[in-house]
């Protein structure tokens, strides 16, 4: 779930705004998570995720406190060739719970 998660955020629009400087705490977050998902009922842990998340502008609402904006599919729908828009999928996404496994 860390490497998707990961993966994810450097596939985000908000990797571009990330400087040489900002590697280093999103190290420290990506450990925050995968210790996470170890123990996903530590309560501090999530807490101590949620801060650093809203540094990276990883949310909508820090995204709007950043004043960062998103280009939205409807927009790009409009000012770019419809063969240019990337198209959903009608797969559905892979099931989460495929990832769980038994713990000893």
């Amino acid at each position: 779930m860390t490497r998707a998660w990961w993966r994810d955020t450097w596939h985000s629009p908000m990797a571009a705004e990330f400087l040489q400087a900002d590697i280093h705490g999103l190290y420290i977050l990506a450990e925050l998570v995968d210790a996470f998902w170890e123990t996903p009922e530590d309560l501090r842990l999530a807490a101590e995720i949620r801060q650093h998340r809203m540094a990276f502008g990883l949310t909508p609402i820090d995204r709007r406190r950043l004043q960062w904006e998103v280009e939205r599919v409807e927009e790009r729908r409009r000012t770019r060739p419809a063969a240019e828009v990337p198209q959903r999928r009608g797969r559905k996404p892979a099931d989460p719970r495929t990832m769980l496994r038994a713990v000893k």
